[in-house]
């Protein structure tokens, strides 16, 4: 069995605490943040390499987004699509959804067929379900273009108290690009 953690930062835009929230659920992984990555696709790339190197598929991933990220089939993978290629490329993955208030359903956006395939490896709700693994790889999302800077610096703070020493270096570097664009 292999789990991932995989927290997009949109996730907590609209949450009360959302720091106190992040960091419970980082403590919960018991895992350090091993990659942190402005884009969502990113991410599916980063877990593909350790899944190869390692030599398996994860099991179960988390996903702990504001968006369900299966909004297209097309081939080339992008921020709007990754979880549906990540089930496709792990067959045997189950996938949770963790959404506060899901805004849609990937029922709405995919052909019935490539639904059909899926859907009984997909579940959606605001608390993990019982039994969960814990995490072996987790994964922090940015998403700039989705998160307001503020948020951002004060998320990757506690992002960077459970991340390796290499994702530590990005979460100041990420911080410090973001007090640059809050002053300009």
């Amino acid at each position: 069995m292999y789990s991932i953690l995989d927290i997009d930062l949109d996730y907590f835009n609209q949450m009360p605490e959302p720091a106190l929230r992040l960091e419970q659920l980082l403590d919960w992984a018991g895992c350090p943040v091993s990659v942190v990555v402005e884009r969502h696709n990113h991410a599916f790339a980063r877990w593909r390499k350790k899944c190869q190197a390692n030599r398996i598929g994860p099991s179960h991933i988390l996903h702990v987004d504001e968006h369900h990220d299966m909004m297209d089939e097309r081939q080339q993978t992008n921020i709007a699509n990754f979880m549906l290629h990540a089930m496709r490329m792990w067959p045997q993955c189950r996938v949770h959804w963790l959404v506060q208030h899901p805004i849609d359903s990937p029922v709405m956006w995919l052909e019935d067929e490539t639904w059909n395939s899926l859907r009984r490896r997909f579940s959606c709700g605001p608390r993990r379900p019982a039994r969960w693994p814990k995490a072996d790889l987790v994964s922090v999302c940015t998403s700039p273009d989705f998160v307001h800077p503020r948020l951002t610096e004060q998320l990757l703070e506690v992002v960077s108290k459970f991340a390796t020493t290499k994702q530590k270096r990005k979460c100041r570097t990420k911080e410090s690009r973001r007090r640059g664009e809050l002053r300009a």
